[in-house]
């Protein structure tokens, strides 16, 4: 998958949750610019990179940088005003405590055929 898709298909996400570039430039501690310059493909996101904001998305790293693969979130409401670097992190460990969840419940119905 190239630069500019997986680029999209950050802003995608981002934008559904309601965060600007800046929060999520703060939650990576990275400059708001590289932000800019992933979601234009200008830049490569790191795997570390990549790993935080599928978990603060609540997604799978597999779902952004894989073309063919629909992007399967987790569903959380929570009000975006105000967020600070914590509360994305605070939101980042919930969704990684869930996507663990999912997994392990998929692990056992592979165990139980």
């Amino acid at each position: 998958m190239d630069r500019l898709s997986i680029g999209n298909k950050i802003k995608e996400l981002r934008t559904k949750a309601g965060f600007n570039q800046s929060i999520i430039a703060e939650y990576l501690q990275v400059d708001q610019s590289l932000i800019s310059k992933i979601e234009k493909g200008e830049r490569e996101a790191s795997t570390d990179v990549l790993k935080k904001l599928a978990e603060l998305f609540g997604c799978k790293v597999s779902a952004i940088i894989n073309e063919e693969e629909d992007i399967s979130c987790l569903n959380v409401a929570f009000r975006t005003n105000g967020m600070s670097k914590d509360d994305l992190n605070s939101i980042a460990v919930i969704n990684r405590i869930a996507l663990n969840l999912e997994n392990m419940k998929r692990m056992l119905e592979g165990l139980s055929k």
